[in-house]
């Protein structure tokens, strides 16, 4: 009783303090922290959003095993963390589900997986018997980590956002390539379509670039990673033939596609893709003097040994960092791309 009637003799003694008024910082501190898969593309989000990147360590065991340790307080923070699943796919994913239960673990208030580049999206579906559904199987991943909020760009296929019961963020990296191109104020431009499934990509940014025609190659795909050409759907004859596509993984389908599009008559041939996947023979395809120009983006780190004359590599960082930004204020995502 004695101890009881102390502290209470302590708590009515205390001078009255009025409250501090609150600040934006107090309740929606923003914390950005970046795997090791892509650190320079985290870089530049981090300098446009005037932040620097989180301290952590990110370390390998003898066995091959991954630690991470986040080395500041992130207790009532929103937490953005960027990894993209890129080369090596298996090591960058589970890093990056190391990182999303290391901020759960940590307290922080919401955790958001920036992911530039969805990996195991091809399989969405099933097309044949006793197979994996991949994309359904990393949204479980991801969420039972502890994510609260997915922000990605160009999905392989925009179903996948359906595979998560958590917010998801959908952005294109394609009006980066689109402002390039306007700069590059090409002529008679037709947008191709590298096969049918692709078509709406295609379509948009058409509409984007003076609603523009539209042509689609006709394709049939014998074996994952192998492509037969068939035929062009539309007129591509003395045009600049602009070959529009999510991502160039060994080069087969779009180089395929060039050259047809050269051997219908297109007097200039541009492929552009958000991600740059480059697995062999991607680099010895794509220059072989089919294309003007391959224009990409930094979704996926640049390698010195994927670099060629017609190369061109686009930043995406102030795409995402105002993503970011706008999520993070609680304002529309969407309209950035009306």
């Amino acid at each position: 009783m004695k101890v009881l009637r102390g502290l209470a003799v302590i708590r009515a003694t205390l001078p009255i303090q009025a409250p501090v008024p609150a600040t934006a910082n107090d309740h929606n501190r923003l914390r950005l922290f970046s795997g090791s898969a892509n650190v320079p593309l985290a870089t530049e989000v981090a300098r446009y959003l005037g932040l620097d990147l989180g301290p952590m360590v990110r370390k390998r065991f003898a066995d091959g095993e991954l630690y991470v340790q986040i080395q500041e307080s992130i207790r009532g923070c929103d937490v953005y963390l960027i990894q993209p699943s890129c080369r090596p796919v298996n090591d960058n994913l589970m890093e990056m589900l190391i990182m999303v239960d290391a901020c759960r673990r940590a307290s922080a208030r919401q955790v958001t997986a920036v992911i530039p580049y969805y990996g195991y999206a091809r399989a969405d579906r099933k097309t044949a018997g006793r197979e994996s559904i991949t994309a359904k199987l990393v949204a479980n991943l991801i969420t039972e980590a502890g994510a609260n909020r997915i922000l990605a760009m160009d999905l392989h296929s925009a179903q996948i956002q359906g595979y998560f019961d958590i917010p998801f963020d959908h952005v294109y990296g394609l009006p980066v390539i689109l402002d390039y191109l306007v700069s590059k104020n090409l002529s008679d431009i037709v947008v191709v379509s590298p096969d049918v499934g692709g078509v709406a990509r295609a379509r948009a940014f058409a509409k984007k670039l003076n609603d523009a025609p539209l042509a689609i190659i006709d394709k049939r795909r014998q074996a994952h990673n192998v492509a037969e050409v068939l035929n062009v759907i539309g007129d591509v004859e003395g045009k600049t033939a602009v070959l529009v596509d999510d991502m160039i993984d060994t080069g087969g389908t779009i180089s395929e596609g060039g050259r047809l599009l050269r051997e219908k008559g297109a007097r200039q041939v541009y492929a552009c893709a958000t991600h740059a996947v480059f697995s062999p023979p991607a680099v010895e395809r794509l220059s072989s003097g089919v294309f003007e120009e391959v224009i990409v983006t930094n979704t996926i780190p640049f390698l010195e040994e994927h670099n060629f004359p017609q190369l061109t590599v686009l930043s995406v960082a102030n795409l995402l960092g105002e993503t970011i930004w706008r999520i993070h204020e609680d304002t529309s995502v969407s309209s950035m791309f009306r």
